[in-house]
């Protein structure tokens, strides 16, 4: 059986909202030093996300945050967009993972090994911290875009399209930060 020293866990935040970028982060974390808690970010209210934020970066061995920008997701798509922030996150640790496990069915192109994991995010503790870091990243970069572009109620949804974005939308059009190729958005231009 092969062993790694350094595995990442990988994963991102933001592929179902209207609006703003994909962002994703890489951890390695330290084997000697487990950090109780961890899952699906998801599964997490906001107020034991963001308390697990400093524990994660303090704790691991390595970690990055990256993105995908709305041009971007606009003309790759937004598959392609997550495996970019992905791609940028890993690049973008100190410490080179030799295997990076990836949330989700597609793996981006690495310089090191890959797999993809369906819902590595409850399994894999790394999966989970970079789930953490991505979705407590995205949630505060919505948090000042509503500051940006007031009316949306990004504070709420964060960018998600829930009945209240959609009749934001209608109503004052499509901000800067909105996705122009997703079908909501892309209906009223």
């Amino acid at each position: 059986m092969i062993t790694f020293k350094y595995t990442a866990g990988v994963d991102e935040a933001g592929c179902g909202p209207l609006a703003g970028p994909v962002i994703a982060a890489a951890v390695i974390l330290d084997p000697a030093n487990a950090i109780l808690g961890l899952t699906d970010s998801k599964k997490l209210s906001e107020k034991r996300r963001e308390a697990l934020v400093p524990i994660i970066k303090q704790q691991a061995l390595a970690w990055a945050i990256a993105r995908a920008e709305v041009h971007e997701i606009d003309e790759l798509n937004i598959l392609q967009a997550r495996l970019l922030a992905m791609k940028r996150a890993v690049e973008a640790l100190v410490l080179k993972p030799e295997l990076a496990l990836i949330d989700g069915n597609f793996c981006p192109q690495l310089s090191c090994v890959s797999k993809a994991i369906v819902g590595g995010d409850m399994t894999e503790p790394a999966i989970s911290a970079a789930s953490i870091l991505a979705k407590v990243a995205r949630d505060q970069e919505m948090l000042a875009m509503e500051a940006l572009y007031p009316g949306y109620g990004f504070a709420q949804h964060k960018g998600y399209p829930t009945k209240t974005h959609i009749i934001a939308l209608q109503t004052l059009g499509v901000s800067p930060i909105h996705r122009r190729s997703f079908a909501p958005v892309r209906n009223l231009i």
